[in-house]
């Protein structure tokens, strides 16, 4: 996958999120402890798309790849009549 200037939806967030933990051998309870936040909020941020947690995927993510998040970017349409 090439992830360079792509756009990301929440559940495509979440996967990169647990991916990138998994890839650096950390398990939840390490990055829980090392983020300042609980276990389970780590597991809801890789397991429960739905929810709103962009700003911890995002650390994740940034904290344990080599990459950077950039946006947000949130696409407007216009409503049909």
């Amino acid at each position: 996958m090439n992830m360079r200037q792509q756009l990301f939806s929440e559940k495509e967030l979440a996967a990169l999120a647990k991916k990138f933990r998994e890839q650096s051998g950390k398990n939840k309870s390490e990055v829980a402890r090392e983020l300042g936040v609980h276990r389970a909020t780590v597991s809801a941020a890789e397991e429960r798309p739905e929810l709103s947690l962009t700003k911890l995927r995002l650390r994740i993510i940034e904290t344990y790849s080599s990459f950077k998040v950039e946006g947000p970017l949130y696409l407007l349409t216009k409503r049909s009549t």
